[in-house]
C-alpha cells in the first residue's frame, strides 16, 4: 500500500514543481513590457552587452561544474567490493586549482563590469549638444525641468533622437529611483545628494520607466514615459511648450473651469499654469526652482495623456463635453474619461496622492476638464 502512495506523491511533487518553475519563468511576462534586453539607446546597449557577457561566464563555469559533477558521480560511484576511495585532503596541487580557477573568472567578471562602468557615458550624438534635464522624484509623480529650454512638464518626458541627456536627479522626499530599461540602467535618486543620469535614445518611439526604490504607499503607480521624437518634431512640440496659456478662453464651458481654477476649485493652490495663475510667470517656467508648487505644472496639460504618475490615460475624444439635461455642460460619458474618474475621487484612484480637493459636482468637473483640454 505504501508504494503506490509513495509513488503518487512523487508524481504530483515533480508536476508541481515544473509548474512553479514556469510561473517562475513567465513571471516577467507581459504586453509591452520594457525589457533590458531590448535596447534603444547606447547606454542600455552597453548594459544589456554586460548582461549577455556575464551570462556566457556563468554558462561555461556550470556546464564545466556539472560535467564534472555528473562524471565524478558516475565514474566513482560505489560498487560491490570496492576498496576505500583515495583521500585528497590536504593536496595542495588541488586546493590551487579550485581556489585560482573560479578567481580567474571572477576577474574576468569584474573587468568586463568595470569596463562597462566608466565607458557608459562615452558614446557619439548626432546633436552635439546635450540637453540639460532636472528630474525631481514627488510622491508619487515625475517633474522634468528643461534647464536651458525654461519649460516644465509632468510625467512624459520629451526628448529628440540622437541627442545626448543630462538629467540631474533630485528628491525632496525620499529616495526614489529612475529607471527606463530600455534606455538606461536604475540610479538612484536621494535626498541632499544630486545623482546623474546620461542617456540617449536612438529610436523614435514611447519607453515606459518606473519608480524601482520603494517609496510609499502608491510606489507601483510612480511611472513615467521617455516620449523621443525626430529633431523636427521636437522642435515642434519645444516651440509650443514655451508658449504662455492663453489667459482668456474663447470657449464660455472653459472660461468657467478657468474661473473655478483660480477661485473656488482651489486648483491655484498647488499648480501653476504660466500666463494665468502666477505672478511671475518666470519662478515656474525658469527652471530654478520650479519644484516648489505640490503639483505638476499645468501650462499645457492638454497635450499630454498621463495622469497621476501613469494610474489613468485620458484622451479628449473620450472625455466628450454636452449639455446635460438640466442645461449645464457634463461628461457625455463620465466612465471612459480617466480625468473625470480623477477629478471625481482623487483619493480612490491613488490613496494618498496630495490631490485632496473638495467634492465637485459633475457641472464643475466638466468645466474643469474643458478648461484643461484647452491648455494645449
Amino acid at each position: 500500500m505504501r508504494m503506490p502512495i509513495f509513488r503518487g506523491m512523487k508524481r504530483w511533487g515533480l508536476i508541481l514543481s515544473a509548474v512553479l518553475l514556469s510561473s517562475l519563468l513567465l513571471a516577467a511576462c507581459g504586453e509591452n513590457s520594457p525589457s533590458i534586453l531590448n535596447p534603444s539607446g547606447p547606454v542600455a546597449l552597453k548594459e544589456a552587452n554586460l548582461f549577455w557577457f556575464i551570462l556566457v561566464v556563468a554558462t561555461i563555469v556550470f556546464v564545466v561544474v556539472e560535467t564534472l559533477l555528473i562524471y565524478s558521480i558516475v565514474r566513482f560511484r560505489e560498487r560491490p567490493n570496492s576498496p576505500t576511495p583515495v583521500q585528497t585532503h590536504g593536496n595542495n596541487t588541488v586546493e590551487l586549482i579550485w581556489t585560482i580557477v573560479p578567481s580567474l573568472f571572477l576577474f574576468v567578471v569584474l573587468v568586463g563590469t568595470i569596463y562597462t562602468m566608466f565607458g557608459l557615458t562615452n558614446f557619439t550624438s548626432v546633436n552635439s549638444r546635450p540637453l540639460q534635464i532636472r528630474v525631481v522624484g514627488h510622491q508619487w509623480w515625475w517633474e522634468f525641468d528643461y534647464l536651458n529650454e525654461h519649460i516644465v512638464t509632468a510625467d512624459e518626458l520629451v526628448i529628440p533622437v540622437g541627442t545626448r541627456i543630462e538629467a540631474q536627479l533630485l528628491s525632496q522626499n525620499v529616495i526614489h529611483s529612475f529607471w527606463v530599461p530600455e534606455l538606461f540602467g536604475k540610479t538612484d535618486v536621494v535626498p541632499g545628494h544630486n545623482n546623474m543620469s546620461v542617456f540617449q535614445a536612438d529610436n523614435i518611439g514611447s519607453f515606459r520607466g518606473q519608480c524601482t526604490e520603494f517609496c510609499g504607499l502608491e510606489h507601483a503607480h510612480m511611472n513615467f514615459y521617455v516620449i523621443v521624437k525626430s529633431q523636427d518634431d521636437y522642435n515642434t512640440w519645444l516651440s509650443s511648450q514655451e508658449q504662455s496659456a492663453s489667459s482668456t478662453p474663447t470657449d464660455p464651458t472653459a472660461l468657467a473651469g478657468q474661473k473655478l481654477f483660480l477661485g473656488s476649485g482651489g486648483c491655484q493652490g498647488c499648480h501653476g499654469i504660466v500666463g494665468v495663475n502666477l505672478k511671475d510667470d518666470q519662478h515656474l517656467n525658469s527652471g530654478q526652482d520650479a519644484s516648489v508648487l505640490v503639483g505638476p505644472n499645468l501650462t499645457h496639460f492638454g497635450s499630454r495623456r498621463e495622469i497621476a504618475g501613469g494610474v489613468l490615460q485620458w484622451d479628449p475624444a473620450s472625455c466628450v463635453v454636452v449639455t446635460g439635461s438640466n442645461g449645464q455642460p457634463t461628461i457625455q460619458n463620465p466612465d471612459a474619461c480617466g480625468l473625470y474618474q480623477w477629478l471625481k475621487d482623487p483619493l480612490a484612484v491613488k490613496p494618498g496622492t496630495d490631490m485632496v480637493i473638495r467634492s465637485l459636482s459633475d457641472t464643475e468637473i466638466a468645466q474643469l476638464i474643458a478648461y484643461l483640454e484647452s491648455l494645449t
